[in-house]
């Protein structure tokens, strides 16, 4: 594979059957609460499927929320392939400056590679507890809670291992993990523009925040499936991709089926394959069985049920052997996917200043009008000092910026829903019939209070 993109194919030449990928289609559609928002299927290094639920589209970033982690395991395993990590070096080793204050004996004992496998002993997850205790320095507040059980023993997902990973390689490369993983994967995988959040020590976090186009996704995922090579270069050695992708520590006390395999060095080991993954259904999964990678963006709580319904209608369809008419009958259901709209009646636009009620899940936001002239339907918010205007499509998705909009007059409530295109989430907002007051709704919350106009890529 070479050139800045992959290959594209039918699913019939690559021995899939696309009758099997439209029934994936249609069952993630119909089932109750995903919403899916993208999909790649990848076989033997080529694209056979890929399809975007409007307003989502090809060239928008989404919110990767934890599949992050993966991309900061692989810049991990490039740090250790340059020479500059030990994975049996201690964390403390990396961070001397706290060295006086870290005294319990199983804090100093951590090793890098114990945070890899999120193995650091803690019962459970150590964000908050380590916020607390250093709002600043993540990697400080977390090495300051001595672990319960001893490291490399207890698994527990917690995001201050990936992050202290993510600050380890920010400090041996002298960077961003961006700018080390800019010539190492991005530019040989042909990924474009992306952008990570960062925290108030104004390092990228490592365990999320990343945003990326769907095709990233999937192009991590053939580089992991063909053990580190893209096309004619080994860019990541294939000693550290089978490590990387074997449990190194049981997660057989986890809720879920496909979170009971194991875990590897930031990714999930599941009943078929490997995948990362991120919240509200963000997947890589990737099939070596099958020399498959499929990547998923969504908005759901139902993670599992996106896992189930991959070995219910993909694996079958990976036995081929397929056929053309098949193959134009997905095509044209991908190229016509589509998120619902709001329907119902024509909306109000009568330009009232309508004010927050109490409770609202979005609390930053104070005030809300529904204005209307000649070019359409327009929603403006109040949001502290600043005001957000949103064009409002009737019937479909009318997109300004990064925000789609859809609304209607549903039962005498004014409904409008904003769908923030780089993230998974989408907004609802009602105002009844001659309320003074409007409701403000998340689908699936965002995973840290954020004011809306910051819903976006990070510059």
């Amino acid at each position: 594979m070479s050139g800045s993109a992959l290959p594209r194919s039918t699913p019939s030449a690559a021995g899939v059957d696309a009758a099997g990928i439209s029934a994936f289609v249609d069952a993630l559609t119909s089932t109750p609460g995903i919403d899916p928002h993208s999909l790649m299927l990848i076989r033997g290094g080529t694209v056979v499927a890929e399809g975007w639920w409007a307003p989502y589209a090809p060239d928008r970033v989404h919110l990767l929320y934890s599949l992050s982690k993966s991309f900061t395991s692989t810049a991990l395993g490039f740090a250790v392939a340059e020479g500059l990590v030990d994975l049996d070096a201690t964390v403390l080793g990396h961070f001397p400056e706290l060295d006086a204050d870290i005294t319990d004996p199983r804090s100093r004992a951590l090793t890098v590679r114990h945070l890899a496998a999120m193995a650091a002993g803690h019962p459970v997850d150590m964000l908050e507890p380590a916020k607390d205790v250093d709002p600043v320095d993540l990697v400080r507040g977390f090495l300051l809670l001595p672990p319960d059980g001893e490291p490399g023993t207890v698994f527990a997902y917690s995001q201050p291992c990936t992050f202290t990973v993510g600050a380890i390689v920010q400090r041996v490369s002298g960077g961003s993990l961006t700018e080390w993983l800019r010539p190492r994967l991005f530019e040989p995988l042909g990924i474009g523009e992306v952008g990570w959040q960062r925290d108030a020590s104004g390092r990228e976090i490592g365990y999320s925040g990343l945003h990326a186009v769907t095709e990233a996704i999937a192009a991590l995922g053939v580089l992991y499936l063909q053990r580190g090579r893209w096309g004619d270069r080994q860019l990541l050695p294939a000693s550290w991709v089978d490590e990387a992708t074997r449990p190194q520590v049981s997660t057989a006390a986890e809720g879920n089926p496909d979170w009971q395999q194991g875990y590897g060095y930031q990714f999930w080991m599941a009943r078929h394959g490997y995948r990362g993954d991120g919240a509200y259904g963000q997947y890589c999964i990737v099939l070596p069985e099958h020399d498959t990678v499929l990547a998923i963006t969504s908005q759901t709580p139902q993670m599992q049920s996106v896992l189930d319904l991959v070995w219910e209608h993909v694996l079958p369809a990976l036995a081929g052997p397929g056929s053309a008419a098949a193959d134009e009958a997905l095509a044209a259901r991908l190229a016509h996917l589509t998120l619902p709209v709001v329907t119902g009646e024509a909306l109000v636009a009568d330009g009232r200043t309508l004010t927050a009620a109490a409770g609202n899940d979005q609390p930053t936001v104070s005030g809300l009008r529904v204005t209307g002239d000649p070019a359409g339907v327009r929603v403006v918010l109040t949001e502290g000092e600043r005001t957000l205007e949103y064009a409002v499509g009737q019937g479909e998705w009318a997109v300004t910026d990064v925000v789609a909009a859809s609304g209607a007059m549903v039962d005498g409530v004014q409904a409008i829903d904003l769908v923030f295109l780089e993230t998974p989430h989408r907004l609802q907002l009602r105002v009844p019939a001659g309320a003074s007051e409007f409701t403000a709704h998340w689908v699936s919350a965002p995973l840290w209070t954020t004011p809306l106009a910051a819903l976006r890529m990070p510059s």
